[in-house]
């Protein structure tokens, strides 16, 4: 009984130890995850929100260099692709409510103060409202944000169009560059910055020579109407 008992004891120790293993085991794995998902410097989460607000609320430039390069990162575990994702989403969302606040609140204003082009601006006005009265969606989406605030935009129409254009961009060209990214980059580092260089360069030409020749085609085909 003794050495049943024993046996017992082994198998259970056994056991309990295996158990003990595999709760470390998920534990770490759970840990490891959590700290994934959380990754990256401040500084690049910062940046990408401060860019993503202000190229929404109406500044040129910043929002979409940083969001690709966001995914690039991302892509190569410097940072998070969902909080790439969310961050960027979130951010241009609320660039995007200030900068109708803004045009609601003092672009209506300016264009229809008195000064140079008074007349011009006050019939660009008439022509905007005349649009957004007609495409309210479409021109809320191709213009930028504080237009939509110029032709007082209700926030009814205005919030949601915003909210899905935003995740539009942050989705579409944050996933782009996650997937399509880090292939390019190591194209162009396996032929060199200059070689890279060069390739887009003889694309551009290329594409440039063959603009240039339909436009050439399309004149030359009057003139042949005009001789027969």
């Amino acid at each position: 009984m003794a050495r049943l008992g024993s046996v017992y004891a082994a198998i259970f120790n056994a056991a309990a130890g295996s158990a003990h293993h595999a709760h470390a085991h998920v534990h770490a794995a759970a840990a490891q995850h959590h700290h994934h998902r959380f990754s990256g410097s401040p500084v690049g989460y910062s940046a990408l929100a401060l860019g993503s607000a202000a190229s929404w609320l109406g500044v040129p430039g910043p929002g979409e260099p940083l969001l690709i390069a966001s995914g690039i990162l991302a892509a190569k575990n410097k940072l998070d692709i969902t909080s790439v994702l969310l961050v960027a989403w979130v951010c241009a969302m609320g660039g995007g409510v200030g900068g109708w606040l803004l045009g609601m609140k003092f672009g209506r204003r300016l264009l229809s103060a008195k000064g140079p082009l008074h007349n011009f601006r006050r019939g660009a006005v008439a022509r905007g409202d005349d649009v957004f009265r007609r495409y309210t969606v479409l021109a809320i989406v191709l213009t930028p944000t504080w237009i939509a605030g110029i032709h007082h935009v209700r926030a009814a129409v205005y919030l949601p169009v915003n909210a899905l254009a935003a995740m539009a961009w942050a989705v579409g060209i944050g996933l782009g560059a996650y997937y399509a990214g880090p292939a390019i980059i190591d194209i162009v580092e396996d032929i060199g910055w200059a070689g890279g260089s060069a390739l887009v360069l003889l694309i551009i030409v290329a594409v440039g020579g063959e603009l240039i020749r339909r436009r050439r085609a399309r004149r030359r085909r009057p003139e042949a109407e005009v001789r027969d």
